[in-house]
């Protein structure tokens, strides 16, 4: 494996901000499908997708051809301005929505994509109190960020006012100690009834992600939010769902909400609708839409609506369907699931195996018993994957034990999922 030598450490120290804690050792040159390639031309298999983006493997031949054609139209225009692409864009995913999920704005990131549905929901309700869940990451911005409760909180000072939090339904370690393994939404019912007495009467949304991904890959059950949105409903809380990582195919269907009964009033996409470019949307109602026109919102970014990057939720689109990625979600994270319960049924160190589609969580324990998480050892095993040619991602957040979030394009081959379990097994057995 091609590591930095001295003088690029160095220069990398001299000039980056460690914004992720330190840097990968390996430096990449370049990407194609489920790969990355170091400096020597190594063939690193990707199993997160770069940051869970690539959705449709690296440098999709749809996106290569739309970045090549870029200096023919417009890239960047005055934020009042509209194109071609951002309109057919904004026309294509509310024909993909139900109607009450008909009016878009298109941004660069899943954290300015979750700012517009909180200001929104704050001025539509005139309430400032948001509710999450925890675990939960939506996004590094301020108001994002006070409603994410990963490990990215302390040190920063207050959060925005108004922050509320329940705890999220993690069956494997239920967060009440009530339930052993099969979550009865006791959590949800404790949670609101706390947080209904922290409240002062200024309820406006709730945000939750499908399968929250951060927090260790705990899917969202279709009971769970049903009985969610009753909730929410009986206290007049706008309802958001933050599809960062689960839309456009990941977990099996176009939309994750798709599974549920129900829909949400704001629906929030980033990742994914990009495909590895920097492009989000946020979606809701004519009706929402209309009292916050009329109470003035504002929402101005430099990129909001760049034609550019809007172009390749076009192409999104295009290769969910013709490559019918969805189903192959289905299919082939059923194919990996079995894969990674048939390494856990040989390596003791494999607590728990769970997700959906092609979003699962693989969690490393010291003991089965006791569930006690091997932080240490997760990352070993992972750092040895890295040199075996398998990138792996893991996270490791206290209460949420330590977990492997993989998450490769929905193009992998199964081909390419037997190297990738050959290769953890083998990083297993050298970590032991």
């Amino acid at each position: 494996m091609q590591e930095l030598n001295p003088q690029e450490v160095e220069e990398a120290q001299n000039t980056l901000i460690r914004y992720c804690g330190e840097f990968s050792p390996t430096v990449i040159e370049k990407a194609f499908g489920s790969y990355i390639y170091d400096k020597n031309g190594k063939a690193i298999l990707d199993f997160t997708s770069g940051q869970m983006c690539s959705v449709f493997g690296h440098n999709h031949p749809k996106f290569v051809e739309i970045a090549e054609n870029a200096g023919q139209g417009a890239i960047h225009l005055l934020s009042s301005m509209l194109s071609p692409p951002v309109i057919n864009l904004s026309k294509r995913l509310s024909s993909e929505l139900p109607e009450s999920l008909s009016k878009c704005i298109f941004l660069n990131t899943g954290s300015e994509s979750n700012e517009v549905a909180i200001r929104m929901a704050k001025l539509v309700t005139g309430g400032f109190e948001i509710l999450g869940l925890s675990g939960s990451w939506h996004g590094m911005t301020a108001g994002a960020q006070s409603y994410t409760y990963s490990k990215t909180r302390k040190g920063y000072g207050p959060q925005i006012p108004g922050s509320l939090m329940i705890p999220a339904p993690y069956e494997y370690r239920c967060p009440i100690a009530h339930c052993k393994g099969t979550c009865d939404n006791t959590c949800l019912e404790v949670g609101m009834q706390m947080v209904d007495q922290q409240s002062v009467g200024a309820y406006a949304a709730f945000i939750a992600e499908p399968l929250l991904s951060a927090a260790g890959m705990i899917e969202l059950k279709p009971d769970y939010v049903k009985r969610l949105k009753e909730l929410c409903d009986e206290r007049g809380l706008l309802l958001i769902f933050d599809e960062a990582q689960t839309a456009l195919g990941r977990l099996g269907r176009t939309f994750a909400f798709e599974d549920y009964d129900v829909v949400p009033d704001f629906l929030t996409l980033s990742k994914t609708l990009g495909g590895g470019m920097p492009l989000a949307a946020m979606v809701t109602s004519k009706e929402i839409e209309a009292v916050c026109h009329n109470k003035g919102f504002v929402f101005i970014t430099s990129h909001v609506s760049d034609p550019f990057c809007a172009s390749f939720g076009m192409a999104a689109f295009e290769i969910l369907y013709e490559q019918e990625l969805a189903k192959a979600a289905i299919e082939k994270g059923a194919y990996l699931k079995d894969q990674l319960v048939a390494l856990q049924e040989k390596h003791e160190c494999i607590g728990d195996v769970r997700g959906k589609g092609l979003l699962l969580g693989v969690e490393i324990v010291k003991d089965r018993e006791t569930k006690e998480p091997d932080d240490h050892f997760g990352h070993q095993i992972c750092s040895r994957c890295l040199e075996l040619g398998l990138n792996m991602n893991i996270v490791r957040m206290k209460g949420y034990g330590s977990v492997f979030r993989i998450a490769p394009p929905l193009t992998i081959s199964k081909d390419e999922i037997d190297i990738g379990i050959a290769i953890i097994d083998e990083a297993i057995r050298d970590c032991s």
